[in-house]
């Protein structure tokens, strides 16, 4: 591609176990399907390849839905954003385009209309670049409604890559957060994962932090739309009540993707990985990879691998991928039905006793 972002950093080793559980038939893996990939396929206006994890749609266009009268004008948007005159323009969807700037760099275009929905990821992806560590698209310009970015040649998954991308994921998780549910420095408070509003405010305690930020929010929506009964919300609060003892040792905030799912992964022309359509924030290192474990990725036990070589889990780490699964499988129980609900009861019941 043209104009690389920061370049990532990193090289890390060991643990092999398999891809976690496939979705449900029931809904997508997250967000809405008015958005597409960079490409066109969906997800969350940014990605490529065609493909979301099972070949379903995340989420790419997320914020909150799109004016399809506006589409036209994704292109005007683009060379005002950048500076840049446009030569070319290809739509991959309602929410995305594919534009060429004078000179031959590829850029694009997503557009959201849900309040701070740009601002959040382009601050984001601001905030993971920062890193140094795993390559993220170079935000080239936003105002309230579209970012442009640049666009992100792909390749093949591949070992070799995997296990690099572990090392990246792992210094990524080590520039650290101020606080856990800290955003992104200029996000707002107000943000999204997927279509789903997710509010990130600072917390110093972990467990009581995820309870009430990240699960709690979720669970009580899915009792109110009736996704889960009151008696199945009552066990998954019964294990939230115990985080405290099975949470594992105490860790400082870790600097998340926040959404890391397979779609939100790009296996470049280049040869390495690059993240993204972020829910950044402050967390625990460990959510990142259950959720990444959740609707599987390829070569996942080389990117453990690489992860475990540059900073190993505590341990005990892989009996607490169920709890850290809570937060996005209520997610995606309020946004697409029982089918997830049904997999949040069963990792709440497969808690340590």
């Amino acid at each position: 591609m043209t104009d690389e972002p920061r370049d990532g950093s990193g090289e890390a080793g060991p643990d092999p176990d398999p891809p976690g559980a496939a979705r449900p038939a029931d809904g997508p893996p997250g967000g809405d399907d008015s958005g597409t990939r960079h490409d066109g396929s969906h997800h969350d206006g940014s990605h490529q390849d065609g493909n979301c994890h099972d070949g379903s749609c995340h989420d790419r266009g997320r914020h909150g839905g799109t004016r399809h009268d506006a589409a036209h004008d994704d292109g005007p948007a683009a060379s005002r954003l950048t500076g840049r005159a446009v030569v070319a323009e290809r739509r991959l969807s309602a929410a995305l385009a594919e534009v060429t700037l004078d000179g031959g760099q590829v850029v694009m275009v997503k557009r959201g209309d849900a309040p701070g929905a740009v601002r959040a990821e382009a601050a984001g992806l601001a905030w993971l670049a920062e890193a140094r560590a795993v390559r993220v698209p170079a935000v080239r310009g936003h105002d309230a409604h579209r970012l442009v970015i640049d666009r992100v040649a792909e390749g093949r998954p591949d070992a070799r890559a995997a296990l690099r991308f572990g090392r990246d994921l792992a210094a990524l998780h080590a520039a650290g957060a101020p606080a856990f549910g800290a955003p992104p420095p200029g996000g707002p408070e107000e943000a999204y994962i997927g279509r789903a509003p997710m509010r990130n405010v600072p917390g110093d305690d972990w467990p009581s932090w995820y309870a009430a930020h990240r699960v709690l929010p979720y669970l009580r929506r899915a009792v109110d739309e009736g996704v889960l009964r009151p008696a199945e919300a009552a066990e998954i609060e019964g294990v939230l009540e115990r985080l405290p003892d099975l949470a594992g040792p105490a860790e400082p905030p870790a600097r998340l993707h926040g959404d890391l799912w397979n779609g939100n992964v790009l296996w470049g022309a280049d040869g390495r990985v690059w993240l993204i359509d972020p829910a950044a924030h402050g967390g625990h290192r460990e959510t990142d990879l259950a959720m990444l474990r959740l609707f599987g990725c390829p070569h996942l036990d080389r990117v453990l691998a690489g992860y475990q070589e540059a900073a190993p889990l505590a341990d005990g780490w892989r009996d607490r991928i169920g709890l850290h699964q809570l937060f996005p499988l209520l997610v995606h129980a309020v946004l697409f039905g029982r089918g997830y609900a049904e997999q949040a009861l069963a990792a709440a019941r497969g808690a340590p006793a």
